[in-house]
């Protein structure tokens, strides 16, 4: 072997441990960040859609809105989300919200907050805001429910 040859004796390793520093770990990093974005989404979506759907066949306007936080805690819980953290709004095109035909809208939004970002000032530093709408129609044949 050559004298230039004996001087690369190891420098594959040492390139190898550079280059997973200054990309792999990024890349992981940035994989873990959407990772949790994505499991939000989906969260608020299914929490969105079952609130809805739990709202439009209740009983009464009283049970529903019961059921919308039943709903909703049910959706985030399976996704592993903190289900006091979401913020949760419904409206109604009529009065009362179970009326034959009327639509009722439930929104719900998480925030979350970046994995290994330090807080500042008791709120965190970085942070995604997810949301979510579903609008769901009350059926038509169905009785007026107060």
């Amino acid at each position: 072997m050559s004298a230039a040859g004996r001087d690369q004796d190891g420098s594959a390793t040492v390139e190898f441990v550079l280059f997973a520093m200054v990309v792999l770990v990024p890349f992981t990093y940035l994989l873990l960040v959407v990772f949790d974005v994505q499991r939000a989404a989906y969260g608020s979506t299914e929490a969105a859609r079952e609130g809805a759907r739990a709202f439009v066949t209740s009983a009464s306007g009283a049970s529903a809105r019961g059921r919308i936080q039943a709903a909703v805690a049910l959706a985030l819980g399976d996704q592993g989300l903190d289900t006091h953290a979401a913020h949760v709004t419904w409206a109604c095109s009529a009065n009362p919200c179970l009326t034959p035909g009327a639509t009722v809208i439930v929104r719900v939004e998480d925030v979350v907050t970046l994995p290994w970002v330090p807080s500042v000032l008791g709120r965190p530093a970085a942070s995604v805001l997810v949301s979510a709408a579903h609008v769901e129609s009350v059926d038509v044949y169905s009785p007026i429910r107060p």
